[in-house]
């Protein structure tokens, strides 16, 4: 098998390319000129050029995820004969340009070839008309529905990813048990079990960062929109103006708001605070019971694969249970790509049903397609039996005109930082009637 080189990032510790797992990291803006920016030198004729976040991680630590994404790369460069060439960025901290930034950046200057894309970049770039249509593919024909779902921008497939991102909430069982706590289905029962945790000495019974806060809003907006039956018929009503999000939005915003107010959440440490790095140490070691993360991480031994206590990921709380939440990242591929033939090929071999079969039998992942099915580990049976059920929400739905991920994510730092529900709504506003053709 060809070895993949990599480089260190500037804090010297070693990078890996981490497809799926920190994509989700760096889904919102920043203000500094990616310093970081890492490529990959190559030695073949044929290259495919591919943009993808990095992982600051242990260099002895197994990255369950580098290994998946690489073992389909490799399947691809050695079937065409080409190269796939990372050009790799992180994010150092809050201050940094995001991953997003960068991207976007990248991509409207037709600086790569294959992009690993967020969901609202995926909505932004679709939209612009620079990324290429991928429903031609042999391999999504394989689809499951909500793929399609997510990732079709004004009629055309424009990203296909290697798993279905899946978040829920990661508690320790044995935290729960100690104070006789149920793990929570709704709303008002979560806010019984900070309050219990708080009053035997927990201080802040949620690890939160400035990234993830938005699935709990998404939770509670959205539970009986995806799974009310009349899931068409709302979205249009949105998409016309019948509907306002800010009537969707509000309960969860309301919901966060309480979590500050009451102290289960450290709002200004969560405003400043990247995901994992922040709360990990904490949950790791037993101090705090409550974090949120996506499906991957409780499969690395970077995240949360490997504790030392009884760990379960349970879906957010909601009127309808626990409720998972699904954002949809994707591989794009540049409309005027210099390799795009070449890239449109690899990018059909790494999520064929045979790669995505290696993938999620490596990462235990939730595979898009639908003929390829991966037992998953003991803790995540909670969230996967409610998907296997059908019961889940988006957290980014490219039918939608206003783009649901990386917009929440804002809003939501706005109310870390000290605005109001009501201005909140109003920013959702704002964004429904720009998609109008509002001032």
């Amino acid at each position: 098998m060809k070895k993949i080189k990599y480089r260190r990032i500037r804090n010297g510790s070693m990078i890996c390319l981490a497809a799926i797992i920190m994509l989700l990291l760096t889904s919102c803006a920043g203000n500094k000129d990616p310093k970081n920016l890492i490529p990959q030198e190559t030695g073949s004729d044929r290259v495919v050029n591919l943009f993808s976040p990095m992982e600051k991680i242990d260099p002895n630590a197994r990255n369950v995820a580098r290994s998946a994404s690489d073992q389909t790369i490799v399947m691809a460069e050695e079937q065409l004969g080409v190269t796939v060439a990372y050009n790799t960025y992180t994010a150092e901290d809050y201050q940094d340009k995001t991953y997003d930034d960068v991207v976007l950046e990248r991509a409207r200057n037709n600086m790569d070839d294959l992009y690993l894309l967020n969901p609202d970049t995926v909505l932004i770039l679709g939209e612009e008309g620079k990324l290429r249509d991928l429903s031609g593919l042999e391999s999504a024909k394989n689809l499951r529905e909500i793929i399609l779902t997510a990732n079709t921008v004004e009629g055309k497939l424009v990203a296909i990813p290697q798993e279905v991102v899946a978040y829920g909430l990661f508690v320790n069982v044995e935290l729960f048990q100690k104070y006789d706590l149920e793990l929570p289905n709704t709303p008002e029962e979560f806010l019984e079990c900070c309050r219990v945790f708080q009053e035997n000495g927990i201080e802040t019974p949620i690890g939160a960062n400035r990234w993830w806060l938005e699935t709990f809003v998404f939770a509670q907006a959205y539970a009986d929109l995806y799974n009310g039956g009349n899931t068409e018929a709302e979205i249009a009503a949105l998409n016309s103006g019948e509907a306002r999000y800010s009537d969707y939005m509000r309960s969860g915003f309301e919901f966060l708001q309480v979590l500050i107010d009451r102290g289960y959440i450290d709002a200004e440490k969560a405003a400043v605070s990247e995901a994992i790095e922040a709360e990990g140490p904490d949950f790791l070691a037993g101090k705090t019971p409550i974090v949120m993360a996506y499906w991957g991480a409780a499969n690395t031994e970077t995240a949360y694969g490997k504790t030392d206590f009884e760990m379960q990921v349970i879906g957010f709380p909601s009127s309808r249970g626990q409720m998972p939440v699904m954002p949809m990242t994707g591989f794009g591929i540049g409309a005027e790509a210099e390799h795009a033939e070449d890239a449109m090929r690899v990018l059909d071999i790494i999520v064929s049903d045979e790669a995505l079969q290696v993938y999620s039998e490596t990462n235990r992942v939730i595979s898009p397609s639908k003929n390829v099915k991966v037992d998953c580990v003991p803790a995540l049976q909670p969230l996967n039996d409610r998907i296997e059920e059908g019961v889940y929400v988006l957290g980014s739905n490219a039918g939608m005109k206003v783009e649901q991920w990386g917009n929440t994510c804002r809003i939501v730092r706005m109310l870390l930082g000290g605005a109001t529900v009501d201005e909140c709504m109003e920013a959702f506003d704002k964004l429904q009637d720009a998609s109008l053709g509002g001032p």
